[in-house]
């Protein structure tokens, strides 16, 4: 469904210049911008996709994954089509890459969006899937409906929005997970088609705006598990974020135009796990590993197990009003 977009200006010869994400694209009529759904339609930039869901299911919290935000408890996941960026090891790239004429593609409302998710039991609503910023104008408009009926919002991002779109955005969206996909812009350049600094600033900014935010690093042999460049990684997030910023290391899974590489080995991710530690990081957690303890939240002062995972069953077993059970320290997660 076609609506006019925000964030963007015009520019000479009919052509626009899209404000939504850091590329700024320079939008020619008749063409779209790198996303593939922001379209120069007369001299005015339009979302082909305002309300076009390619993907839609009840979740668990912890798989977008958020592990310090309303544990235990389900977000109703909204996906579109397109992305701003072309990973090469895209995992959801049948929709990252698709067009208008995806075969599965659905209209739906804010107000039906908000509708579904009560009706599936949810306490909140996720998009995710593909990149939400480039679902801006829709995803605003069911956010700000979905505070009104009490229902937690969350990003699920590659943290590429521009700082006014995240400014607006902030009054109605409680969380992000933004998936830093390495520390050198030599990766942001090869792999992704994008920069690094941006992303760093969003999350910088995110911070500052009172939305709570955790970080996945999906770790790819030879490409981004450099010792030096997990170090970095982990400092910079100490020095601009905070020690209590959670932390989500991935295994990487060859997918999309990445299937020779190899998996993750496990011991890669485990001295990554005490690199992150060493380096002043309270919260670190393994994914798409066996459960085990690297899924777990402990306090960092006495080691008390306050929330056990198991897959995506959730026991919050030693928080009481905010705090360690323990020793009473207080512990930056947000409870349902």
């Amino acid at each position: 469904m076609e609506k006019d977009a925000a964030f963007w200006t015009p520019l000479q010869d009919a052509k626009v210049q899209c404000r939504l994400c850091s590329h700024h694209c320079s939008i020619g009529e008749g063409k779209t911008g790198i996303c593939g759904v922001r379209k120069n339609r007369n001299g005015r930039l339009v979302s082909l996709i305002y309300g076009t869901c390619s993907s839609m299911t009840p979740d668990p919290i912890e798989k977008k994954p958020l592990y310090h935000f309303h544990p235990g408890t389900k977000a109703f996941s909204l996906g579109t089509i397109g992305c701003n960026f072309r990973c090469a090891h895209c995992q959801n790239y049948s929709i990252s890459t698709a067009d208008m004429s995806y075969p599965y593609l659905r209209e739906i409302s804010p107000e039906e969006a908000v509708e579904m998710a009560e009706h599936q039991d949810c306490q909140g609503i996720a998009w995710t899937y593909n990149e939400p910023t480039i679902w801006h104008e829709f995803s605003f408009d069911c956010a700000t409906l979905a505070k009104q009926h009490d229902l937690y919002t969350v990003y699920v991002t590659n943290g590429y929005i521009q700082k006014a779109p995240l400014r607006e955005l902030s009054p109605v969206l409680d969380a992000m997970n933004v998936d830093v996909k390495a520390f050198t812009e030599e990766f942001y350049r090869d792999v992704c088609k994008a920069r690094l600094q941006p992303v760093l600033q969003t999350c910088e900014l995110a911070k500052h705006l009172g939305i709570h935010l955790e970080l996945t690093y999906l770790v790819i042999p030879g490409l981004n598990d450099d010792e030096q460049e997990i170090q970095s990684f982990c400092k910079w997030i100490v020095d601009s974020l905070g020690e209590d910023t959670p932390v989500h290391f991935s295994r990487f899974h060859p997918d999309h135009r990445m299937m020779d590489v190899p998996m993750t080995p496990t011991r890669t991710l485990l001295s990554i796990y005490e690199m992150a530690k060493t380096c002043g990081l309270h919260y670190v957690y393994l994914g798409n590993m066996p459960s085990g303890d690297y899924e777990h939240t402990r306090c960092p002062s006495c080691g008390n197990l306050c929330i056990y995972r198991q897959d995506f069953t959730v026991t919050v077993m030693g928080i009481q009003n905010g705090s360690c059970t323990k020793c009473g320290k207080p512990l930056p997660i947000r409870m349902g």
